[in-house]
């Protein structure tokens, strides 16, 4: 399999909030069915201990891809009030810290605005709100820098911020932060959404990718849809990414997941279909790339 990337797997596929008895369940099937790397979302600090995880992962052969970070009603960096920014900007660096911990090095997410949050912008008030983004990410960005960590933005579909939805976008909001230490998670459901192309947005990012998310168009697994699979991994390939590609998707069953997800109906014929399914596609189509 020349050229293919390490595989894993987000734990909300089946858990949320995913705490360290969710992953003492899960890690394990995840190695036995063959996954590289298991994202590991903090919902809130202390929902898993760092060092408790890194030792599971390390007895069961699999790597930390990425602390994900997640962003509920009242975690803001920008338009809000200074107390909001503050809380986001601790809590962010918890998930630096976690990262750090584990290994996983990375925090992703969508780290300037509750998931939901959408507002109308003119041309001066995006300019304003990434320079205030920038600002508020400075002091976190600085944290990343002294453990050791990358942080992955990541751009979602307009129905869930109006901040940043595109490749392009989000380049334009991190101008001037050290490029070493701050870059890109592209997530395929919201490219599928906003971009001309998924391997035009990869081929934009290039050089600034660090953390990737897969899932079918629908959110299921991946290949059990209309995406471009092989044009995307090529692409996500030739740019240099070396880091896990994940899949992600959410399950029905949980109320707070179902609802901030839009997750209405199953999106398999189980959720471990999901993965499983999902791992055999991405590992056939990097062998035929």
């Amino acid at each position: 399999m020349s050229g293919a990337l390490p595989i894993g797997a987000n734990p909300w596929i089946w858990h949320s909030p995913v705490t360290e008895e969710a992953l003492a369940r899960t890690v394990p099937r995840l190695a036995r069915w063959g996954f590289d790397a298991v994202e590991l979302p903090l919902e809130e600090p202390g929902d898993w201990s760092p060092r408790s995880v890194a030792a599971l992962l390390a007895d069961h052969g699999l790597r930390p891809a990425a602390v994900v970070a997640v962003m509920p009603p009242g975690r803001d960096l920008v338009a809000a009030a200074p107390r909001t920014v503050r809380a986001t900007t601790d809590y962010l660096r918890a998930c630096v810290d976690a990262a750090r911990e584990t290994g996983a090095g990375v925090v992703a997410g969508p780290v300037y605005a509750a998931v939901g949050r959408t507002w109308r912008l003119t041309a001066a008030e995006r300019t304003a709100a990434y320079a205030e983004l920038r600002d508020a990410l400075t002091p976190v960005v600085a944290h990343a820098r002294e453990a050791g960590v990358r942080i992955a933005v990541e751009p979602l579909n307009r129905y869930e911020t109006s901040l940043l939805n595109t490749v392009d976008q989000t380049l334009t909001a991190l101008q001037g932060l050290p490029e070493d230490v701050i870059g890109l998670a592209l997530d395929t459901y919201h490219q599928n959404i906003e971009e001309r192309g998924l391997d035009i947005a990869v081929r934009r990012a290039a050089g600034r990718i660090v953390h990737v998310q897969v899932c079918a168009n629908d959110r299921g697994a991946p290949g059990a849809d209309h995406l471009d699979w092989p044009g995307f991994l090529r692409a996500l390939r030739d740019s240099g990414y070396r880091g896990a590609v994940c899949i992600e998707s959410f399950t029905a069953h949980n109320d707070s997941i179902a609802v901030a997800a839009s997750v209405w109906r199953p999106l398999a014929e189980d959720q471990d279909a999901i993965a499983v399914d999902g791992l055999a596609f991405l590992r056939r189509t990097f062998a035929a790339l």
